[in-house]
């Protein structure tokens, strides 16, 4: 057999398929999303969203070639000056880029232009893969747990700049890869609890009944574990933090612009003013629940038909898949993405190198926070972020970025045996 058959059959087809048919299915529901009755287009016209995503679909197309056509090691020589290229990049974005809506996000030339914090997600992971693979590399150190930080943060910063809170976000779905390669897990249960603290601080209005159940839940903690000096201290520092953590934080909030605070107070109390700050999702509950079991059928969805939900054909683009295929349509589509990174989990442990792995779960990281945030963020359980649902989403950036992240690590995978014998 031909060395060329062998990397064709190493090729995992699974999740090339369902990459596939998330995208055909997003493009039908992005000319769903801008369907309008009145002035029917083919969903093929180049002036609408759903001819300029066929478009930029087939420039995804080339670059899957280009990816698997290439020589696997140049990912990991090149990990590194792509993401110096990225940063420099997202430094030079404020001062060259396009401002939208008070936001500096894209640079390039005419109508092209590409939003360089999108690209920096792969970029950071293949970053984050070749720092980690060095056999000295050890997550329980201190030192090396503030470098592979520093990886992840520098974008974070940049891009906070410009400002895109969303994406910013989006970064720190890394974790999850650490938590994998050796993060401690105590900074992981500090990080859940000042998560919880925060919600419940902000879901209730007297932050004095939250303060007494932080104190109750210290002394119990202190009384059924050892009464140790050190770690009657410690508890008692943490208690004094989160009490100083939960009456902080309604002037941190304060100081956020406007239109995150609403978000924020939309999220705890869904009936605030929903005619204006809880209009979206509002609508966007209305448009999948009017969906029922079946939906109402493709191009029949009266929420998308009247442009009730803004921005529908992107970071809403869930509304028209459940106004119109409803319950099951959802399901499905759900079941696709849980498939697809089932799927991933499975390719990222069967990997021989640490730097395939270490990828692999920055590739599992990024799309599982995407792809639940933004449902989430659809139903109102999580605030509005702005943030696209992987392959689904209107756009040439986002749908390009995924693309990319997914195929680099699918090319990897095929040649798994190779790279092992490299390291050797």
């Amino acid at each position: 057999m031909r060395q060329d058959d062998l990397y064709i059959n190493k090729i995992d087809w699974i999740s090339i398929l369902i990459y596939a048919a998330l995208v055909i299915i997003g493009w039908f529901n992005i000319y769903a999303a801008v369907f309008d009755e009145q002035n029917a287009k083919s969903i093929f016209d180049l002036s609408i969203n759903s001819g300029q995503q066929l478009v930029r679909i087939g420039a995804g197309v080339v670059m899957i070639l280009l990816i698997m056509v290439a020589d696997y090691r140049l990912f990991d020589n090149l990990s590194m000056i792509l993401y110096v290229f990225f940063i420099v990049l997202l430094i030079a974005t404020p001062f060259i880029g396009k401002e939208v809506n008070g936001q500096i996000l894209t640079v390039g030339i005419g109508s092209i232009r590409i939003q360089p914090s999108e690209f920096a997600k792969f970029a950071t992971a293949l970053a984050l893969a070749k720092f980690m693979e060095r056999p000295s590399f050890d997550l329980s150190q201190v030192k090396y747990q503030l470098q592979a930080l520093l990886i992840i943060m520098i974008p974070v910063i940049l891009i906070m700049l410009q400002p895109d809170t969303g994406t910013a976000m989006v970064y720190f779905a890394f974790f999850i890869m650490l938590y994998r390669e050796g993060m401690p897990q105590r900074y992981y249960a500090l990080g859940l609890t000042f998560i919880a603290v925060s919600l419940l601080a902000l879901a209730i209005e007297n932050n004095l009944y939250l303060v007494f159940a932080i104190v109750a839940i210290i002394t119990i903690l202190i009384f059924l574990g050892k009464k140790k000096l050190s770690r009657v201290i410690s508890f008692a520092v943490i208690g004094l933090l989160m009490i100083g953590y939960v009456y902080s934080l309604d002037y941190a909030v304060s100081k956020l612009p406007q239109h995150q605070q609403n978000r924020i107070m939309v999220l705890f109390n869904p009936d605030l003013d929903p005619l204006g700050v809880g209009w979206n999702v509002t609508q966007s509950k209305i448009a999948i629940g009017s969906g029922g079991f079946l939906g109402k059928g493709y191009l029949e969805g009266t929420q998308t038909k009247f442009d009730f939900v803004p921005e529908q054909h992107t970071d809403f683009i869930f509304c028209t898949l459940g106004e119109e295929f409803g319950w099951i349509g959802s399901l499905i589509v759900i079941t696709l993405f849980c498939t697809l990174l089932i799927r991933l989990v499975f390719l990222a442990e069967r990997q021989k190198t640490r730097f395939s792995r270490v990828y692999g779960y920055c590739v599992i990281s990024i799309l599982l926070f995407h792809f639940m945030v933004n449902i989430a963020m659809t139903i109102g359980l999580f605030p509005v972020i702005g943030i696209p649902l992987p392959f689904f989403s209107y756009g040439g950036s986002s749908l390009w970025a995924f693309t990319i992240l997914l195929f680099i690590f699918i090319k990897l995978d095929s040649h798994r045996i190779q790279m092992l014998g490299r390291m050797n």
